[in-house]
């Protein structure tokens, strides 16, 4: 046999496999899934899981697990807990947790730290649900809710952002 029939060979023969496997399904490319794709569904669960105690009401200082009551803070800790997540019981505690996030780049799933006494301290806590919208409970009478962010009191309070899923 001469170099060019081999050469020739060898190229049927990978035409041959290639075509094989690509008519055969054989060899199939699965994309990469990214962090940012296991993040974001983990931050809708987190937010479906406290949907799911729309009404419940509000009770300053609620203990952490139970679910008849819960203050902002409890409510948070709770619902990422439900998903392997700890934080802090403190919304003022849970406001050194994560990462720093700021308020431009706010995705689902992030922690909204505000000062409503305007007294420098941090003390309400609200999960960033995307589309302007948060999730949080406050006051005797209004208890777990969806609140729009701007142009809101929590906004106009607003101290920082924390990303607590990774």
């Amino acid at each position: 046999m001469t170099l060019n029939t081999v050469n020739l060979k060898k190229k049927l023969i990978g035409l041959t496999l290639s075509l094989s496997i690509a008519l055969t399904g054989a060899a199939t490319i699965t994309p990469h899934t990214t962090h940012a794709a296991s993040t974001t569904t983990i931050a809708n669960k987190v937010a479906a899981t406290g949907k799911h105690y729309l009404g419940t009401p509000y009770k300053f200082g609620a203990k952490s697990g139970i679910t008849s009551v819960f203050d902002c803070s409890s409510f948070t800790q709770y619902i990422f807990k439900k998903h392997g997540i700890k934080i802090p019981r403190s919304s003022k505690e849970q406001s050194k947790a994560g990462v720093y996030v700021s308020r431009k780049n706010l995705k689902p799933g992030d922690l909204i730290f505000s000062d409503t006494n305007r007294d420098g301290v941090i003390n309400h806590v609200s999960l960033y649900i995307g589309n302007g919208k948060l999730l949080h409970t406050y006051r005797v009478g209004v208890g777990v809710t969806i609140s729009t962010f701007k142009g809101s009191i929590w906004d106009h309070t607003y101290k920082t952002a924390r990303r607590v899923i990774r």
